[in-house]
């Protein structure tokens, strides 16, 4: 398999120890934030035998991405995590982490030459593979209990004008009504783990309205899942896989 550099810069190796056989084939790709203060450290820490984490790829904050695990094996990334019914995300994804230093360092916005990077890795990526755009996805949506990123200033709109991730509908919607107990199914049929419906309700609006992430299920969130559930017969969209 051929892996080229998503820009005009050379992809950067360094290999990481941290990988092993995948059990699954490849069928998402899951976006993290590094939450390290820089991104030579994140590197570090993840060349490191004994952190027991790696990720595929990372995209520094001027595009250059670095490769740290082949495509074909089992990267160490999402640890703990759970998206439409696969519980080894780690062998069924590549996991790309993007340097910024997160919640705990001081959450920046993204430069936009780094999500041109991203934008183009994840496209490559997707097109190997034939990957959904459902299920390209934030380390927040398959594990919501233990993670945030990339975050709420991730600009997943900038890849879902490129049919690289689901669009937040912008229609005028309704309100299905759903109690907070059918929202949670609702949740669950997307793809979400409910084990803490609390926390799955913060990472859909993290992901889908991060202008309010409070974990209240309201109107907005239950017409957004709606529209997110029902198939979409525009000829632009594809459908949901």
């Amino acid at each position: 398999m051929t892996q080229s550099s998503p820009s005009d810069r050379p992809l950067i190796e360094r290999l990481s120890p941290n990988f092993d056989d995948r059990r699954a084939p490849i069928s998402m790709i899951v976006l993290h934030y590094t939450g390290m203060r820089d991104g030579p450290s994140a590197i570090d820490w993840m060349a490191s035998a004994e952190s027991n984490v790696s990720a595929h790829y990372v995209v520094a904050e001027d595009g250059q991405v670095t490769l740290m695990v082949p495509e074909e094996q089992r990267a160490w990334h999402a640890g703990l995590a759970h998206w439409r019914g696969i519980s080894d995300v780690n062998s069924a994804s590549v996991g790309i982490e993007i340097v910024n230093p997160g919640h705990e360092f001081g959450y920046v916005p993204f430069p936009d030459e780094q999500i041109a990077a991203v934008i183009d890795l994840v496209g490559q990526i997707k097109g190997r593979y034939g990957i959904g755009r459902g299920d390209i996805v934030g380390h927040s949506d398959v594990a919501p209990m233990r993670k945030k990123d990339p975050g709420e200033l991730f600009p997943w709109e900038a890849l879902a004008s490129r049919r690289l991730a689901l669009p937040r509908p912008r229609k005028k919607l309704m309100d299905p009504m759903w109690s907070d107990a059918g929202f949670v199914l609702a949740l669950e049929r997307f793809g979400y783990d409910v084990t803490d419906s609390f926390a799955a309700v913060v990472a859909f609006q993290r992901r889908f309205r991060p202008e309010l992430i409070d974990g209240t299920i309201d109107g907005e969130c239950r017409a957004i899942l709606l529209a997110l559930l029902l198939p979409r017969p525009e000829p632009h969209y594809d459908p949901i896989p």
